[in-house]
């Protein structure tokens, strides 16, 4: 596979991109209408904008392995492949629309000089010439360009001779000030950006040499110094011209005639000979780089059919997406016209601006070791970037602007539940890190518990992989959605494949938006494994604040459960031991019981956590989400005087907690009995007693005759917060 330099690679498609048909065609009219220093601060503006985007675009990619797609590798490698594809699908289609643009642009051209051409044959034939260029290999491409450089060097050469030899002579006093905007109808400030709207789109172009990044030697050094090069010589390049054309015409004449450019060149032919190549590699340049963007997108199975998509020939052709980029490319020339859809070309531009210099302000604030460009810039130097690409958008057309965006948030949507796979780490780890970081912060400085904020996040202590297996949709659905599972493994190293199913079981829990991961406690004993590993995380921010003990684990770990349950209380853990029924399992997942101790002989709601068996209405209340099912709560009393006073405090308990409960039940007689018959229901939740084994529990659950859930508080639930 051919690998191109800076030279041909970057510096030459992104020069003769920026020196396209506006320059010849459109600066004669912003130098009439803003006047030589009014152009010149267009000028400068415009291409302040695009210098700081290119220096941030320079600084990021030397701290990274840029691979194929130019920007969208770049925003992909940082911000995850959602973020770079909802901006690498509208580019790319819109750089298949600025290829037509610039084909429709070479055939005004063309017929100019040749009126009685058919305009659709001129356009058809100029599309099979590049795509057949395209199609061939970039290097010829490459070759072309330096062609068309060539012809365009020589165009300014015969405007050199023309300010040589005297042309500048019309318009040298009544030019040479602010303009007075004749031909822009606006009125105060809008008329100069207006026509700074005109001109800016002569300044982009900066990403035709970082499209090429996956055909480059050392994209690190070609990147930058080809860029600025480019923006550097452009930016001169357009000073002087703009210089000599306001010294070369009165104010009407550049005003009224856009080809104003042509009639005072020494010879005329040359100028129209450079917009025709102008807008030609231009064309050549977009064609290449969007089937670039394309390929990219198809190696990181960002689009249906990637593998199709990435194919590459022996030369290293990515030959399916160049049949693609033309097909997308034909179809729109069938548009004949592109006026309504062409801004979005250059607001695609400026979002990827914006960014790009996104980007370096994230890598440059997180400050994490691992951001080490080989070229530094200042940090004022994005946000200058950031905000000017911003504003330019909104001054060009602030209804666009609007649409860009929105549909590049609905990509974004439509790629996030796709759940792409990246195969590279990007920024969003450092940059959430550093958001939790900030929150742990915060948090630790606010002296009240956090009981408006609780939720679930499990402990479950494994030995055996199939008992997280069996309990999976009861661990998801009391965590889900906001809460976490830890799956931490007892084990005495020689299990290698616990860890590896515990990883299985992690990623089938994130599937489903339960964040999980996995440690692992390397001990022969259950209690001493798990009781260590809530010591230590009882100093992580976001540590468990549940132990989950599962009573299909084997028989020596069930015998260590009340050790664990101790400790958990000491630690003020909360514990809950589920004892699953062994045919009925979770039943039909329609009906939960939760049984509340009694509270006579006051019946007083005491608001306060910790009081009213807070972890079972909480986690009854989040499996009525999952489950969709209802909610009974039940009280067992012995004396039937209290049956009104138990009535009234489970109903003030539903309402002052407000809590979507279905139905309450006030039992009258002796709680063992009335277990062994109670309510229908597909689970039941108990509290756990100090005193009571797990043989007691287990007696209990065998009684209920379903699936039970045994919960002890840890006093940081409130179930009224």
């Amino acid at each position: 596979m051919k690998k191109f330099g800076t030279f041909g690679g970057v510096f030459t498609p992104t020069l003769l991109t920026i020196l396209g048909v506006i320059m010849y065609l459109r600066l004669g009219w912003v130098v009439g209408n803003a006047g030589l220093l009014g152009a010149w601060l267009i000028i400068i503006l415009a291409f302040l904008i695009t210098l700081c985007t290119a220096l941030s675009m320079s600084s990021i990619t030397t701290n990274t392995r840029i691979g194929a797609g130019g920007a969208y590798a770049i925003i992909s490698q940082a911000l995850g492949l959602e973020v770079g594809g909802s901006l690498g699908i509208p580019r790319y289609v819109s750089q298949g629309l600025a290829v037509t643009m610039y084909i429709f642009g070479f055939r005004e051209g063309w017929l100019s000089i040749f009126p009685n051409h058919h305009a659709f044959a001129v356009d058809l034939l100029v599309f099979v010439l590049l795509y057949a260029i395209a199609y061939k290999s970039a290097e010829l491409a490459i070759k072309t360009q330096f062609i068309i450089m060539g012809v365009i060097g020589l165009s300014l050469f015969s405007i050199a001779l023309a300010a040589g030899f005297g042309s500048m002579q019309y318009g040298t006093a009544e030019v040479a000030r602010f303009g007075t905007y004749a031909g822009v109808a606006a009125e105060g400030s809008e008329k100069f950006w207006l026509v700074f709207a005109v001109f800016f789109p002569a300044s982009t172009g900066i990403m035709a040499g970082a499209n090429m990044s996956g055909e480059l030697e050392d994209p690190r050094r070609s990147i930058p110094a080809g860029t600025l090069w480019a923006v550097g010589i452009s930016f001169v390049i357009y000073m002087v011209l703009a210089f000599w054309i306001a010294r070369s015409a009165t104010e009407a004449e550049l005003i009224g005639n856009y080809n104003i450019m042509i009639d005072r060149a020494f010879f005329p032919p040359l100028i129209i000979a450079g917009v025709l190549g102008a807008t030609f590699s231009s064309a050549l340049a977009s064609i290449i780089g969007s089937s670039r963007i394309l390929f990219a997108m198809g190696q990181h199975r960002v689009l249906p059919q990637g593998e199709w998509l990435e194919y590459q020939d022996e030369a290293g052709q990515p030959r399916n997406a160049m049949i693609v980029t033309g097909v997308l490319i034909f179809a729109t020339m069938l548009l004949r016209d592109l006026n309504a859809v062409a801004p979005l070309v250059t607001m695609f531009f400026l979002i990827t601006y914006a960014m790009l210099n996104i980007v370096v302000i994230i890598e440059q604030r997180l400050g994490l070791i691992s951001f080490r460009p080989q070229f530094t810039v200042h940090p004022v130097i994005p946000y200058v970037g950031l905000i000017g690409s911003l504003l330019i958008m909104f001054i060009i057309n602030p209804t666009i602007s609007l649409v860009s965006w929105a549909l590049m948030i609905f990509v974004y949507g439509v790629l996030s539940r796709r759940k792409l796979e990246t195969k590279f780490e990007d920024v969003r780890s450092g940059l959430f890190t550093s958001f939790a970081e900030w929150a742990a912060k915060h948090t630790a400085e606010n002296a009240h518990q956090q009981e408006r904020s609780w939720k679930p996040n499990l402990l479950v202590p494994v030995t055996d992989g199939a008992a997280v297996q069996g309990s999976f949709s009861l661990i998801r659905d009391i965590a889900y959605p906001k809460g976490g599972a830890v799956l931490m493994g007892i084990g005495d190293g020689r299990k290698g494949l616990l860890n590896n199913k515990l990883e299985y079981l992690a990623k089938a829990f994130r599937q489903e938006n339960v964040f999980s991961s996995v440690a692992m406690m390397r001990t022969d004993s259950f209690a001493s494994g798990v009781n260590l590993g809530n010591q230590a995380l009882t100093a992580s921010f976001f540590r468990p604040n549940i132990v989950f003990l599962n009573m299909l684990e084997g028989t020596e770990s069930v015998a260590d459960f009340p050790q664990v349950i101790a400790e958990a209380r000491r630690l003020e853990l909360g514990a809950v031991l589920y004892a699953p029924h062994p045919r009925a399992m979770l039943g039909q997942q329609q009906m939960i019981n939760v049984w509340l101790r009694p509270q006579g002989p006051n019946w007083q709601v005491i608001t306060a956590a910790h009081q009213t068996q807070d972890l079972a209405l909480l986690l009854s209340y989040k499996l009525k989400l999952n489950w969709k099912a209802s909610v009974r709560i039940i009280t067992v009393i012995d004396n039937p005087d209290e049956k009104t006073k138990a009535r009234r405090y489970l109903k003030n308990v539903i309402d002052l907690a407000r809590l979507p409960i279905d139905e309450f039940l006030v039992i009258e007689g002796d709680f063992a009995v009335e277990t062994a018959r109670p309510p229908a229901a597909d689970i039941n939740l108990f509290g756990m007693s100090p005193g009571q084994t797990i043989e007691s529990y287990r007696q209990l659950a065998e009684r209920a005759d379903t699936s039970c859930l045994f919960i002890l508080d840890s006093g940081h639930e409130n179930i009224f917060a």
